[in-house]
Parts: C-alpha cells; sequence; structure tokens
C-alpha cells in the first residue's frame, strides 16, 4: 500500500472509457492509494485501483441522476467523501503528472480564461468552513443560489415545474452544484486566495481541448514545473474521440503508451 495521500473518485455506469483508465492509474504510478467509488459493477478497472461501493459515502437518487446527468450527484459526493475519508478528490478525467504535495491541505484551483474556480481536483481539510458551507448548500437548497442574477432566476422559472428543485437549479445552470457553488462560497470563507493558478491542477483550458489528440500539437507548451495535474475534460471531448484510438503521437496516446493503457480496448 502506497504512504501518499489517498486520491478517490466516483463512477456511475458499467464501463470505464479508456481515458478514465488512464487518469485513474496515472494516480496509482504516482504512488497514491486510488480509490474508485462505484455505483455499478463496473468490468474494466484496471488492477492497482481499489475499487469501493459509492453506498459507503452516500445513497445515490437514480431518478435525479436520470433528471440532470451522471456527474450531477459528484457535486455533492466529493465534499462528504472529504469529510468521510479525507481523501483527494479527483475527477476520472484529471491527469496525475505528478504526485501532490503531502503537506497541503488545501488543493483547487483556477481554469480556462475567467480566473473562475473548479473542483475536478480538491483537496480540503475534513473539518473546515468552506466544507460546512458547501454541505450545507446542498442539504439545504435555497429558492436560488445566492449569486444568481435576473436573468438566471429567470430560466429556473421558465423550466418543467414537475421536475424536482434540485434538477430546475441544474437545468437552468449546468455548473450552479459545481464550479459556481465552489467559486462562490470560497470566497465566502476567504480561501479564494489560496487557489492554484490555471498552469498547476488545469493547465490546458477547456476550449483547447483537442490538442490532447493532435498528434503535432505542444500540450507540454502549457506546462509549467508547477504542474501537477492535466484535465483532459471528457465531458467536452467530440464524439468522435470517445470511439477511436488516439492518433499516435498524440499527447492521449503518448500518455496511453508511458501508463500501460491500451485504448482500443475500453472504446464506447
Amino acid at each position: 500500500m502506497s504512504e501518499r495521500r489517498a486520491v478517490a473518485s466516483l463512477w456511475i455506469g458499467e464501463k470505464l472509457h479508456y481515458l478514465n483508465q488512464l487518469c485513474l492509474l496515472s494516480h496509482v504510478r504516482a504512488g497514491h492509494r486510488t480509490i474508485l467509488y462505484c455505483a455499478d459493477k463496473v468490468d474494466n478497472v484496471p488492477d492497482g485501483i481499489e475499487v469501493r461501493p459509492a453506498s459507503e459515502i452516500m445513497d445515490l437518487d437514480r431518478a435525479l441522476i436520470e433528471a440532470t446527468s451522471a456527474s450531477f450527484l459528484s457535486n455533492v459526493f466529493r465534499y462528504k467523501m472529504i469529510r468521510k475519508i479525507g481523501a483527494i478528490w479527483i475527477d476520472c478525467d484529471a491527469f496525475c503528472h505528478r504526485p501532490f504535495p503531502e503537506d497541503q491541505e488545501y488543493i483547487f484551483g483556477r481554469h480556462g480564461m475567467s480566473g473562475a474556480l473548479n473542483c475536478g481536483v480538491v483537496g480540503l481539510p475534513q473539518q473546515c468552513e468552506l466544507m460546512d458551507q458547501l454541505l450545507d448548500y446542498y442539504d439545504n437548497l435555497p429558492d436560488y443560489p445566492a449569486w444568481w442574477n435576473k436573468n438566471q432566476r429567470r430560466k429556473y422559472d421558465r423550466q418543467d415545474p414537475n421536475l424536482s428543485h434540485a434538477a430546475r437549479i441544474y437545468n437552468a445552470e449546468r455548473t450552479a452544484f459545481g464550479p459556481q457553488a465552489f467559486t462562490y462560497f470560497a470566497k465566502q470563507t476567504g480561501q479564494y486566495d489560496q487557489a492554484s493558478d490555471r498552469d498547476v491542477l488545469y493547465p490546458v483550458p477547456f476550449q483547447l481541448n483537442d490538442i490532447f489528440y493532435d498528434p503535432y500539437g505542444r500540450v507540454e507548451g502549457h506546462f509549467t514545473e508547477n504542474t501537477l495535474s492535466v484535465h483532459l475534460y471528457t465531458n467536452g471531448t467530440k464524439p468522435w474521440w470517445q470511439k477511436h484510438a488516439p492518433l499516435p503521437g498524440s499527447y492521449a496516446a503518448r500518455m496511453c503508451e508511458q501508463v500501460g493503457v491500451d485504448p482500443t480496448k475500453a472504446l464506447r
């Protein structure tokens, strides 16, 4: 068993894509105990990854997942997991470039072009005000998120009233339970300034995510000596790349060779 800090993620579904296998194994390769909480029986989890039932952390509302997305409940699952076991949350599309520091309590960062925070990689103390406020938000949803403007509230009001309150918020603003909430509460509790710069956890902007599949793209040109994680943004990947192996020489292909993943065995 590795002595490095544990990392953990959630998977809802019966099969991992090769990029998910790659990202999870990259943390194993870096020496982190890597836990995958599963809502279903997953038949292609690589050796070295510890599989645990998601119910150990929380019960998953399948009807709510159907009304939103498989990634919806990960927004609350991540904080309940951190509170319970103290592991670092990693999305299943976050590639470990270098091991996470052992002595850093707060691990989260800015992403994209706007400076907003992302929560694809999150490390927090098990007991902290930021965690308290996030969990209270999810457990006691307000009529509207506190940071919403009039237009966002109108979008909510136009949603199907037969949907649950949570689903209406999600449909109005897909990131209201993820980056929006994390950014708002980090500012409320004074932790926003502890966010790392984009190059640490999200060196490649979301808008450029096709570069991972381009054999002539200089992905590493985005990296610095501070880069720890590389987010591959599989939710934004074009369907073609989900169904085909990466081109030889591309970042995705090179990392698969480096970590030991055969893309052809785990396509969609």
